[in-house]
């Protein structure tokens, strides 16, 4: 399993590389959101400061939520995902596979991109650590729960707007816990309980989320 894992990561970033505006339209809105916000509420830096972390982890969830609905739309549609479907090998291991991929794509850069847009919020200093960390453990949460409406929708011409209906509220948690990290470090309140929530958060979505993503897709594909 672990030689169809890496073989699955190698395809995907190869496919990715191919692909590149699915790799840049993420980091594009990412940067829009937080370019327009003071546009359109106030440039004020103490106001904006205040704002910054919810800003930050909002525009990052949207942007993951953008990226999600081509995660196996390409394979969908050129016959793959049913030769997936259809082979011996197990299909979950593949689901965590592409999952991980999209993360390390966008996730990952979503979360290296993060600084630069704290500066434009004017976020303390003191919150950058709470920022990086709380998206390292937060986004790939994000990801696998979008990878489960992405291939509940994989079948469908419009997945899009279903795709946020079906996984907006299972990504609330994620937000609360992950903005009031940020919060928390600009503050200097403790960060380890809002670190160790976003954590277990992660740790039941690896153990979950791969599986619903197997049932989700032979659900799709089978109707």
């Amino acid at each position: 399993m672990a030689g169809l894992f890496m073989a699955t990561c190698r395809r995907e970033f190869l496919l990715s590389f191919r692909r590149k505006s699915d790799l840049v339209n993420p980091l594009i809105f990412f940067l829009m959101v937080a370019t327009l916000f003071p546009l359109g509420v106030s440039p004020e830096s103490g106001f904006l400061a205040q704002l910054a972390p919810g800003v930050v982890w909002v525009a990052a969830l949207l942007a993951t939520l953008l990226s999600m609905d081509a995660l196996f739309r390409s394979d969908y549609e050129d016959g793959s995902l049913e030769q997936l479907l259809l082979s011996p090998q197990p299909l979950f291991v593949v689901a965590l596979a592409k999952v991980i991929a999209h993360w390390m794509m966008t996730g990952l850069a979503l979360t290296l991109m993060a600084p630069l847009l704290g500066v434009m919020l004017f976020l303390p200093a003191e919150g950058m650590p709470g920022l990086m960390l709380s998206l390292l453990l937060g986004t790939p949460t994000l990801s696998l729960i979008g990878a489960i409406g992405a291939a509940l929708t994989v079948g469908l011409k419009k997945g899009g707007v279903l795709i946020s209906l079906l996984v907006l509220p299972l990504y609330i948690p994620v937000l609360i816990f992950g903005s009031s990290a940020v919060q928390a470090t600009v503050t200097g309140l403790p960060l380890g309980g809002y670190l160790a929530l976003l954590g277990a958060l992660l740790a039941l979505a690896l153990a979950l989320a791969p599986l619903a993503i197997s049932a989700a897709l032979r659900i799709s594909i089978s109707s």
